[in-house]
């Protein structure tokens, strides 16, 4: 999504454990000489047991250990302990390769052969160890199991080594009576720390550079808010950077700032205990309210009853920008709704959480009432939840304030902010947003932009006929309507009619230039921005504080 535009090669912050973006701050590097003391012969076939909080890159560090260790050295990794005592063993042996055909479910028989392999891998010169991830899941009697197979030696030697690794609960768990001859075991134990605030910094730009980036997209209040919001955690640093980049390519920003990933973090550490949010006053809260009520007071007062709204509305032809026979489709040009002067449209509003509930609300009564058919916001909003057949078509688009300009119609924010709420943008003008179709409410788009992370739908009527989509080889109306879409778009195909490969060719050159996939067929998104051309009712007003 924001790879080319900040000219990157790859995501910088998965929070899938590669280790090619693998950072190693001074206690990552220290836990690391942990496991690989247990793995070499330091271990003395006792226990190293490696705790951290969740995310602090305990499984990133387990796969780093998994790509150093020496060729003569099997490795059972064991990634879901939630087993009994005999699963347990069972999945030891087949990590192991071991053959355990006919002695499932037996103990003693899966541990005579476990012992059978280790003596003969001892005796090779090698060396067998077991990774138990997310150990703090294991029951006492699983726990006890393992602990058992310690006593696994030679007169000289143990035949193998068990690594933990797990949340801060196995240290608890550990410290359990039952459990004190296998903790009197752990011969190595380390735990593993968030980073800290310029560690945080270098991980952020290890990463960036990992993948591409020629300068950190970081402002230093934005490195600072971000330590602030992750606590140093990897795994939130890298959720929180990525969605911080996503709003920064949405805004058309260069670089991330702290109010960004301020806005990125309230989106997904919504309701987590812990978290930082930034301070508001309550002076300033105080005075929201009564603005806000005064507001509302005004609102009411201009507000036509719903009913009159549909009144007024019903009867108007519609354009069926998308549908079956091209001789059913209506092609006469519609009146576009009366655009009120701009003294009638409203004064900017302030943007507060009661001013989003109350336009969430309205967001698709606006768009519905925009293609002039009021009565169906509901059938709208339901196809663009996934319900087919109800006569609209919806596409979900990730993009920038110059995307939906481009695009040219009016479209729904997805706000992040605010427990998922929507806003109707009806137009786009500098600064300024109009929002709820014609005489509607301005609203900074600052203020807008900081629950904003570039998610937008776009809904227009499509019959229920219409197939899902369009490639080369079909004939029809649908080809015929395509084709003439397409003879009106901003590079017209001037070729021949049908779908033929000319017209396949100008289709890929048509998506690449608009950022679509250039795969040379009609689906709902190619077919969006074909026709977006065609319609002239509604129109993203993008000029409605000058008036022209």
């Amino acid at each position: 999504m924001y790879l080319d535009y900040f000219g990157l090669a790859e995501t910088p912050f998965s929070i899938t454990p590669d280790p090619t973006f693998i950072y190693l701050s001074g206690r990552h590097r220290d836990a690391l000489a942990h496991l690989l003391y247990g793995v070499g012969q330091g271990g003395a076939g006792g226990f190293v047991q490696l705790t951290g909080e969740v995310g602090t890159g305990k499984t990133t560090l387990c796969r780093a250990l998994l790509e150093q260790v020496p060729e003569d050295t099997h490795v059972a990794l064991v990634l879901n302990p939630l087993m009994g005592p005999v699963e347990m063993l069972e999945a030891i042996c087949e990590e192991l390769a071991i053959d355990i055909a006919g002695f499932e479910g037996s103990p003693k028989a899966l541990v005579d052969r476990l012992n059978a392999f280790l003596l003969r891998v001892h005796g090779e010169g090698g060396r067998v160890v077991v990774v138990v991830d997310e150990a703090q899941n294991l029951s006492p009697d699983s726990l006890e199991q393992i602990r058992l197979l310690t006593n696994l030696e030679t007169r000289k030697d143990k035949l193998l080594q068990i690594i933990l690794l797990g949340q801060p609960e196995l240290r608890e768990l550990l410290q359990r009576r039952d459990l004190r001859q296998l903790a009197q075991r752990v011969t190595a134990r380390y735990h593993l720390t968030p980073l800290d605030r310029e560690e945080t910094s270098r991980y952020v730009a290890h990463r960036l550079e990992v993948a591409g980036a020629h300068r950190n997209l970081f402002t230093r209040s934005g490195l600072n808010a971000l330590y602030q919001r992750s606590g140093g955690v990897p795994r939130l640093i890298n959720i929180i950077a990525d969605r911080a980049l996503a709003g920064a390519y949405a805004k058309e920003r260069d670089r991330v700032d702290a109010r960004l990933v301020h806005a990125a973090a309230n989106e997904v550490q919504l309701g987590e205990p812990g978290v930082h949010r930034p301070y508001w006053p309550w002076a300033a809260v105080a005075a929201a309210v009564i603005v806000l009520v005064a507001a509302s007071a005004w609102w009411t007062g201009r507000e036509r009853p719903a009913h009159e709204a549909s009144t007024a509305t019903a009867g108007k032809p519609v354009i069926e920008t998308a549908g079956p026979p091209a001789s059913a489709i209506r092609t006469e040009p519609v009146s576009p709704p009366p655009v009120e002067s701009p003294d009638k449209v409203a004064e900017t509003v302030m943007v507060d959480d009661t001013w989003l509930e109350s336009a969430s609300l309205r967001a698709w009564p606006a768009l519905a009432t925009a293609w002039g058919r009021p009565a169906d916001a509901a059938l709208m909003e339901a196809s663009c939840q996934g319900r087919e057949g109800l006569g609209y078509a919806c596409v979900r688009e990730q993009g920038t304030w110059s995307r939906i300009r481009q695009l040219g119609l009016p479209v729904i924010l997805q706000l992040a902010n605010g427990g998922g709420r929507q806003v109707m943008l009806a137009g786009l003008d500098g600064d300024t947003l109009l929002v709820g179709g014609h005489g509607g409410e301005r609203v900074s788009r600052e203020d807008i932009e900081s629950g904003w992370f570039g998610e937008f739908l776009v809904a227009w009527p499509q019959a229920a006929g219409w197939p899902r989509q369009v490639s080369a080889g079909d004939t029809g109306p649908a080809v015929d309507r395509v084709v003439a879409m397409a003879r009106a778009a901003d590079m017209p195909y001037e070729g021949a009619d049908g779908f033929g490969p000319e017209f396949q060719r100008w289709l890929t050159d048509f998506q690449r230039r608009h950022g679509l996939d250039a795969d040379g067929i009609v689906g709902p998104r190619t077919l969006l921005y074909l026709m977006r051309f065609s319609i002239e009712q509604p129109r993203l007003d993008t000029r409605f504080m000058s008036g022209a």
